[in-house]
């Protein structure tokens, strides 16, 4: 159970990195996109951080907000 809990921290600040890294390639702010969302920066910098996950609605806006796929969101392509 253990090694299950530590994965899944790393799979949420793996996709918390390609967020920012994607954001920031987009040349967006935390508070822009949080704004897009319907939340607060500080909502959104959870997600970026790994600390909050994602429901399937907020990947699909994020993917089209960013131009990237799900796939790379997720770490199964490179951009």
């Amino acid at each position: 159970m253990h090694n299950e809990y530590n994965m899944k921290n790393k799979v949420k600040e793996q996709i918390g990195e390609r967020l920012k890294e994607s954001r920031k390639a987009a040349g967006y702010t935390q508070a822009q996109i949080a704004e897009k969302m319907n939340m607060t920066q500080q909502q959104y910098s959870r997600f970026e951080n790994g600390v909050f996950e994602l429901n399937y609605e907020q990947i699909i806006l994020l993917c089209k907000i960013y131009d990237i796929s799900a796939d790379f969101l997720f770490g199964l392509k490179v951009f």
